[in-house]
């Protein structure tokens, strides 16, 4: 795998053409209030929002672990995983949704690992945020968040100013959009006027679907993750990983919604830089291995740190 292309390019930016499975509709995600996000481009281009960058990303970390552990490829990361008081497992920092500044990690009874953070980043009250120490925080405990970001907004924590932008950051928009309208009856053979507020009665609804031309659009901030300071090991671990969240997502992850089931149109395309040739998911996976190994000595010992979660 020959990343050397990368060292000194600013952006990674790659596009993929999706279709539906099967048909030609599809059901874009919705937002409280406003329902489907549609808008138009400046030339009246009728746009849509198929997939926001917030649920990209967690679809990107979903890919990555399998039950209880990292998928084989990735095994010997480091994360933070949360059990109760049994010692089952509850979550973990890759599934969370704020990753490490989940309240399962930071808000339980069990304070060792937020007075770990707060020794590790402390700061004084009127210093600037060091992001390269908190890169190396995140690194030795939760590498997803070197990815996808975080804010550890707590204010004992280096007074809640500790936050990183996303690196690998990822949406999927639809363009030339028309609106397939349908709906249906929620039928009660027993009762068809009965109660509707109570679940009974026959119920008509009503729902939009779409077509138009869809486009993942991927983007991994090449320059922010040199910026971090690890060092060459742990970029071209950061790259690697983020090359098999890609993959593995338009490989595993493009069943968005039960009306929302889409596969690649064609192949993964490299927009910039130009001329970098994409390593496959094969590629990827025999590669990251020794990615990890070679940046171990930078990851918690154990690299899973456990906690208890009680209220």
């Amino acid at each position: 795998m020959d990343l050397n292309a990368l060292k000194n390019e600013p952006r990674l930016l790659l596009e993929a053409k999706l279709k539906p499975i099967a048909g030609t509709r599809f059901q874009p995600t919705g937002f409280p209030g406003l329902g489907a996000a549609q808008y138009k481009l400046p030339d009246n281009t009728e746009m849509l929002l198929v997939e926001s960058a917030q649920s990209m990303a967690n679809r990107l970390e979903a890919v990555c672990w399998d039950t209880n552990d990292w998928v084989v490829p990735l095994k010997g990361l480091p994360c933070v995983v949360v059990t109760d008081k049994t010692g089952n497992v509850l979550t973990n920092s890759v599934l969370e949704a704020h990753r490490l500044n989940s309240p399962y990690i930071l808000e339980g009874k069990d304070k060792s690992f937020l007075e770990a953070l707060k020794k590790e980043l402390a700061i004084g009250d009127l210093a600037p945020v060091n992001l390269k120490l908190l890169a190396k925080t995140l690194l030795k405990y939760d590498v997803n968040s070197l990815l996808h970001g975080v804010f550890l907004a707590k204010s004992e924590i280096a007074g809640g100013r500790m936050r990183l932008p996303r690196a690998l950051t990822a949406f999927i928009e639809a363009k030339n959009i028309t609106v397939a309208a349908s709906g249906g009856v929620k039928n009660d053979a027993l009762n068809p006027s009965g109660d509707t507020g109570k679940g009974f009665g026959n119920v008509p609804f009503h729902r939009e679907e779409f077509c138009g031309d869809i486009t993942a659009y991927l983007t991994l901030d090449l320059a922010l993750v040199r910026g971090f300071g690890l060092g060459e090991n742990v970029e071209q671990l950061l790259v690697a990983l983020a090359l098999f969240k890609i993959h593995r997502f338009l490989r595993d992850g493009l069943r968005l919604r039960t009306a929302c089931d889409l596969e690649l149109d064609g192949g993964l395309q490299v927009k910039r830089p130009e001329g970098f040739k994409l390593p496959l998911l094969d590629e990827v996976e025999k590669e990251l291995p020794g990615l990890i190994k070679s940046a171990s000595e930078n990851f918690a010992k154990p690299a899973k740190t456990t906690l208890k979660f009680e209220e």
